[in-house]
């Protein structure tokens, strides 16, 4: 072969040109075949194939290179606004704070406030009733037309007289019929009577009940010296503060409940007693009776 040709001929050995004769000890050798290597890749190929891998290495690399410069860049911008939010919640928390504190302060305050009410309430609560403690009630007394203050004094002294309290005109140190707000002139609104000591309310307000008791015909209109709608009920009480009517308006109702067996007022508190041995309870709020309600 030349040594300018780098192809070999492929040349099959056994029984055909160019091999071992048949005859040769009469054995048969079997077919094998050769192939020429393909050697026409160069030097220079090969160089010129290592500069373009070079060359596409390169470029990857200036590629990954840019992207990397992009994304430090877009890193440290997420960076700064990440530092950004994370300041703005350090400041909103910060905030939070301070208004949670002032809202802690501002609900101190107020209960303060409610505190100082409730007592200011309960002062003039007391203030009401000691005012009230030698007054009564007449309720549901008709009406007289052009009635005057000599008038009530004669319903009171009348009162007096039928109960056996003995009342004199110097015992009565006032007495008035409360106005209504609409409707004056029609409705029997109460008649305040104020004595001039604690203990003669309270013994006229003890004849009442017992005149009551003993006598089938309870107090009406006639026993107050009036003429017109005799048979009409009156009752005699205690005058009460607007927080004590309500309260004893409400605890009245316990007794109705059949829960309670007593409600009764006494130097202008409210009282109830589940039953003849069980202790006595002083109403002192509408939710106290609600609770009393429920308990059962």
């Amino acid at each position: 072969m030349s040594a300018t040709n780098d192809n070999y001929v492929g040349v099959r050995v056994g029984g055909q040109p160019g091999g071992v004769p048949e005859a040769c000890g009469g054995v048969t050798t079997p077919t094998s075949y050769v192939f020429a290597r393909d050697r026409s890749v160069t030097t220079e190929d090969f160089n010129k194939f290592k500069e373009e891998i070079k060359s596409m290495i390169t470029s990857l690399w200036a590629a990954q290179k840019e992207e990397t410069k992009n994304s430090t860049s877009t890193l440290l911008e997420i960076k700064n606004k990440t530092s950004n939010i994370e300041n703005s919640i350090a400041l909103l928390t910060s905030q939070n704070q301070e208004l949670n504190k002032k809202v802690i302060q501002m609900e101190n305050k107020i209960k303060e406030g409610n505190e100082h009410l409730a007592l200011l309430e309960d002062k003039i609560e007391n203030m009401q009733m000691a005012y009230r403690k030698s007054n009564f009630e007449i309720k549901n007394v008709p009406r007289k037309a052009d009635e005057t203050k000599d008038d009530l004094v004669d319903m009171v002294l009348h009162l007096s007289a039928t109960v056996g309290a003995d009342l004199n005109k110097s015992d009565i140190r006032d007495v008035y019929r409360v106005l209504g707000k609409k409707d004056q002139q029609q409705k029997n609104t109460p008649i305040v009577v104020e004595t001039s000591s604690t203990l003669i309310k309270n013994n006229t307000l003890k004849l009442c009940k017992a005149f009551n008791v003993k006598t089938k015909s309870k107090l009406c209109a006639k026993h107050l010296g009036l003429r017109v709608s005799e048979d009409t009920p009156i009752f005699v009480s205690e005058q009460l503060t607007a927080k004590g009517s309500r309260l004893h308006f409400l605890a009245r109702d316990l007794v109705k409940s059949k829960q309670y067996k007593y409600c009764w007022t006494a130097y202008g508190r409210v009282y109830v007693r589940e039953s003849d041995n069980s202790k006595i309870i002083n109403i002192k709020s509408e939710a106290q009776v609600h609770q009393l309600m429920n308990k059962k």
